[in-house]
């Protein structure tokens, strides 16, 4: 499976069984975390077989049920946390997609303390990512049309890649499915992702951007 693959059929799932994540998808896991971490000034980990962290009034509220696994978001503090954490954690869900798993982001339903997370005093936990196989594979979101979510100034055609570009982004999950983000083509190859104010909306941006660079594939282009 192809990661634009992956981007059509990753759907946002709540509900798992109790099937193990076998060790060698769980290496493939660790060793893309690795490398985010690495790149984008992360420690994001994987948290196997701590179904407390999903048992609160919280949780049930969120309507997740059987949850076991997830990925703990955490980072270093800074100005573009929120973004890097979505940009490196979509990453990560995509990797779960292609390896035959489910995932679902989540904000804020869930106990932060039976969390089995490691979070150093200069770090935040951003959000988790549940990970495992779901009792289904979910139901595609409603998505803008692609003028309600890009702009073109003073070019006088829209490029195929950044169309491309676009509709990939559309397929990115964001919280409650807001998709307040938009992408602006400006001269030459120059583009200006931005996010309106909400709920979790930097996180989203880092999410889309990711989409967006993905749809764009081989494409020269200069984020501004």
């Amino acid at each position: 499976m192809t990661l634009i693959e992956a981007m059509h059929t990753r759907h946002s799932v709540r509900s798992y069984t109790n099937r193990d994540i076998e060790p060698e998808k769980q290496q493939a896991l660790q060793a893309l975390i690795d490398r985010c971490n690495s790149e984008g000034n992360m420690h994001i980990q994987l948290v196997t077989n701590n179904p407390e962290a999903f048992e609160s009034r919280m949780a049930r509220y969120g309507k997740f049920r059987g949850v076991r696994n997830f990925l703990a978001i955490v980072g270093k503090r800074g100005s573009n946390l929120d973004e890097r954490a979505g940009y490196y954690g979509e990453r990560l869900v995509l990797e779960a997609q292609r390896l035959g798993l489910n995932t679902c982001w989540v904000g804020l339903t869930y106990s932060k303390r039976k969390a089995a997370v490691t979070i150093e005093s200069d770090e935040k936990l951003v959000c988790l990512i549940v990970v495992g196989y779901g009792v289904n594979a979910g139901v595609p979101h409603k998505v803008k049309l692609q003028n309600e979510v890009s702009k073109v100034k003073n070019i006088d055609f829209v490029p195929v890649w950044f169309t491309n570009g676009v509709n990939a982004a559309l397929l990115a999950p964001t919280a409650l499915n807001q998709q307040k983000f938009k992408f602006t083509l400006l001269d030459g190859n120059k583009v200006h992702a931005s996010a309106s104010l909400g709920y979790f909306t930097k996180v989203d941006l880092g999410i889309v951007k990711l989409h967006f660079e993905l749809g764009v594939g081989d494409e020269k282009f200069e984020w501004v």
